[in-house]
């Protein structure tokens, strides 16, 4: 019994030591003030969307996000880094005018279908920030939003500007 009871002392002792040793190494945090390449520098986005995404998407798919208290420990912050950086290379609103014509499109189709399919927020980041659950007002308005952005691209831009040229060859080829 004295053999379980050391066994289980030592595996302690080392789990503790390794979670005091790893609360020194921390992530770069998703903070920048460049705002360059910012949606709103291309596109019009009035204050209702702005505060609907910052308070709905932001965190993960901009440049600026809001850190709860628990980030600054090990390994909730390698955790949250990993699901920040994989949401911004879905979707950058803080890089959007960065992206080519054709990803811009897509992106803004890709928003209309997460929100439709109650995709996004994720429901894991919802358990915590209940406030940031969108009503059906607030999708209807993202929804409208984003498909006045497409129209107004559909006008502004050449037709096959707006589809990846990958994927336009993939079509030429089929259709041969």
């Amino acid at each position: 019994m004295t053999l379980k009871k050391n066994l289980f002392k030592i595996v302690g002792i080392v789990v503790i030591t390794v979670l005091l040793i790893i609360q020194f190494f921390h992530t770069k945090k998703n903070l920048s003030n460049d705002n360059t390449n910012d949606i709103s520098n291309k596109f019009p986005v009035p204050e209702t969307i702005q505060l609907i995404l910052k308070t709905s998407c932001n965190d993960c798919h901009s440049n600026l996000t809001v850190y709860p208290w628990y980030s600054n420990l090990q390994p909730v912050d390698w955790w949250l880094t990993n699901h920040v950086n994989e949401g911004k290379r879905e979707l950058n609103f803080s890089e959007f005018s960065s992206y080519r014509i054709y990803r811009q499109y897509k992106k803004l189709g890709d928003i209309i279908e997460e929100i439709k399919d109650d995709e996004m927020p994720l429901s894991s980041y919802l358990i915590i920030h209940g406030n940031a659950k969108l009503n059906e007002s607030q999708k209807a308005e993202l929804t409208l939003w984003a498909e006045s952005l497409r129209e107004s691209m559909k006008t502004q831009y050449p037709a096959d500007s707006l589809v990846n040229p990958k994927k336009r060859k993939q079509e030429e080829k089929s259709h041969e």
